[in-house]
């Protein structure tokens, strides 16, 4: 295999202390699902998050975690290595939290647009950070998905984008635009929580469960 055909092949997934145990290794079995192979970067695993390990990846992946404001200063110094990777023909995918650290000021600054917090919609089917089921339209097709406070997407008028999904009461949802030469994959619920987030949280499992979403946003934010 070529090492162009390796690097197609690579996602990498952050772990460390700027997301929550669980979120990381849920992304990576929506790697493997995928038929990629995942690889964990963070300031205690084996690769660092720096401009080699991007180079030879296809995609960076930003998993769920805690706040904001607690993540972005752990993650600020490497901002610019990230946004450069991504508009130099990477990709990057981004959930709940990490749909938020997309977002400008503070974050990496990667959508044409910004994000708030569905729970602050108006029309919201849930109105506090509890965790919970939302209820998505995927592609047109209404599905059940783990949610814990997460964002909303607000495009502007001219963004070069893809929505993959939307809340039932309408805000964006997931969705996949353009960085540069790269392309950005982010979207607000959970898709790629396993069983036992739901069961643990106290919550019936839907049937079947969404990873299969998880694995449509990233081979979409891969173009493929």
């Amino acid at each position: 295999m070529t090492p162009g055909a390796r690097r197609r092949r690579v996602v990498l997934v952050y772990r460390g202390p700027a997301s929550l145990p669980g979120c990381a290794e849920a992304v990576a079995q929506t790697v493997v699902a995928a038929g990629l192979v995942p690889r964990f970067v963070g300031p205690h695993e084996r690769l660092p998050l720096d401009v080699r390990a991007l180079s030879g990846a296809a995609a960076y992946a930003q998993p769920g975690g805690d706040e904001l404001d607690r993540a972005w200063p752990l993650l600020r110094g490497v901002a610019p290595t990230i946004r450069d990777y991504v508009s130099g023909g990477g990709a990057y995918l981004g959930y709940c939290l990490g749909a938020y650290l997309a977002d400008h000021d503070p974050g990496f600054g990667l959508l044409p647009g910004d994000t708030d917090q569905y729970t602050a919609a108006p029309s919201a089917t849930v109105r506090d950070g509890r965790d919970t089921v939302v209820a998505v339209r995927w592609r047109g097709r209404t599905r059940r998905v783990y949610f814990q406070d997460g964002a909303a997407v607000h495009l502007r008028p001219d963004a070069d984008a893809q929505v993959l999904a939307r809340y039932d009461d309408g805000p964006v949802a997931a969705v996949v635009c353009r960085y540069g030469r790269g392309r950005v994959g982010v979207l607000g619920p959970h898709p790629e929580a396993t069983r036992d987030w739901f069961t643990d949280a106290g919550l019936d499992p839907p049937s079947p469960l969404a990873t299969d979403l998880a694995v449509d946003l990233l081979l979409a934010t891969l173009g493929r």
